[in-house]
């Protein structure tokens, strides 16, 4: 990881023939449509961005791109998880449909998760796969989902259900969009930053322990916590695409965390997905100490580094009525990780020693779940 073109750090997913940068740095909407230009020279843009982006950051991406001279059309689409469904997919394709774009051309992914997700199945699949650009604002999507390839939306039978991989052709992660975030955005988005010190680099978690005020106040310290996040993915999507090995190691906390959206109903008024992963991995150590396969003090330390950073760690900081320990379970039977009817988690020997675990005996996770609701 060497940064260059002054503060701009330029990161490699390397996965052959789909090999693309990772761009993260500050300013970088300005740079889009140049950087665009210059790896997919010519093609045609389609944007698709929700309401609350569209009013802070749409115009710069807009004039970066026709300073380009590129051509473009964007649709806004709400913003909320509730986006990611069957009916807005449907609306954006047909829009994507509508302006005649090619295979060739690109469609542009100006949001966060939500949107990065929806974009980039809508890229997946209109004639039989387009171009596909990231442009992240939010924490969240800069660290983790605009990395990969996974695309999708969800299903009343659970969270990301249904998709396909589908990589982009370049992320570019502006550092300045942060700003507008709201605090419980960026909180939501952190979780998956302490995710990936857990996963494996113990070192990283405990730097984290050590300067996420400072990442938070959006120092020097925030660029390298971004960066260090999508190095972490970039070397695992390297190794294992299509989720069929080490990958599953990027789902510590969302198993318990898509369950816990899913009995919410998406609803981000009571829960977002950092907060949701944030919970689940302060459960699934919790979990780990219960199967005696990970040390209390090592729980503890997880949850009092979550709580410090104003995130979530029990059922019971989630606001509203919770459903049973058998409705919890009826999801997570749901999850993709499920193989042949097993269930499977990543679970924890330690701080930064995650690993697959297949088999787990429902009625272990059922007596768990009943513990903590």
């Amino acid at each position: 990881m060497n940064p260059n073109e002054g503060d701009v750090r330029r990161l490699r997913v390397e996965l052959g023939p789909q090999s693309y940068d990772i761009l993260i740095g500050p300013d970088l909407l300005k740079r889009a449509g140049a950087e665009i230009a210059a790896r997919l020279p010519g093609v045609r843009c389609a944007i698709l961005t929700d309401e609350n982006v569209a009013a802070l950051h749409l115009d710069r991406l807009t004039d970066a791109l026709a300073a380009a001279g590129l051509v473009f059309e964007t649709k806004v689409l709400p913003a909320g998880e509730k986006t990611k469904s069957a009916e807005h997919l449907l609306g954006a394709v047909d829009f994507v449909l509508g302006t005649r774009m090619e295979r060739g051309d690109v469609v542009i992914a100006l949001g966060g998760g939500v949107i990065g997700d929806l974009s980039g199945f809508v890229a997946g699949i209109v004639r039989r796969g387009m171009k596909f650009v990231q442009v992240p604002t939010s924490l969240l999507a800069q660290v983790d989902s605009s990395v990969g390839g996974k695309t999708g939306i969800n299903s009343t039978h659970g969270k990301n259900l249904i998709g396909v991989f589908h990589q982009p052709s370049l992320v570019l992660s502006d550092t300045d969009v942060l700003n507008t975030l709201s605090e419980r955005e960026f909180r939501a988005g952190y979780a998956e930053v302490v995710k990936y010190g857990l996963i494996d680099r113990p070192d990283f978690f405990e730097w984290l322990e050590e300067n996420w005020q400072a990442v938070f106040a959006g120092g020097p310290e925030r660029g390298e916590a971004i960066a260090v996040s999508c190095q972490c993915k970039a070397d695992v999507v390297a190794r294992d695409e299509h989720e069929d090995g080490d990958r599953a190691l990027l789902n510590l906390g969302h198993t318990f965390g898509h369950t816990l959206e899913g009995a919410t109903g998406y609803d981000s008024r009571r829960l977002v997905h950092g907060e949701g992963v944030a919970i689940g991995m302060a459960l699934a150590h919790r979990f780990s100490v219960r199967l005696n396969r990970c040390s209390a003090d090592d729980a503890e330390r997880v949850e009092a580094h979550l709580k410090a950073a104003g995130l979530p760690t029990r059922l019971s900081d989630v606001p509203g009525e919770m459903p049973p320990a058998e409705a919890f379970l009826d999801y997570i039977a749901q999850d993709k990780k499920v193989h042949r009817g097993a269930l499977t988690f990543i679970l924890t020997e330690g701080i930064g020693r995650s690993f697959i675990a297949r088999d787990v005996p429902s009625s272990e996770v059922l007596a768990f779940l009943r513990e903590c609701t």
